[in-house]
């Protein structure tokens, strides 16, 4: 499964962000669909990891 991570950051509140998106393959179907998140830059690998 293909991961990627996109350096779009942004800062609010003094703390740092990441949009991270994730290829999931469905199932049922097969088919790939993306997942986006905004995860805090420190959680990032923890994010991927799931």
């Amino acid at each position: 499964m293909a991961k990627k991570v996109v350096a779009t950051l942004k800062k609010e509140g003094g703390r740092t962000y990441a949009k991270v998106i994730k290829a999931v393959k469905s199932p049922r179907t097969g088919a790939y669909t993306f997942k986006e998140e905004m995860v805090p830059t420190d959680l990032v690998q923890d994010t991927l990891k799931k």
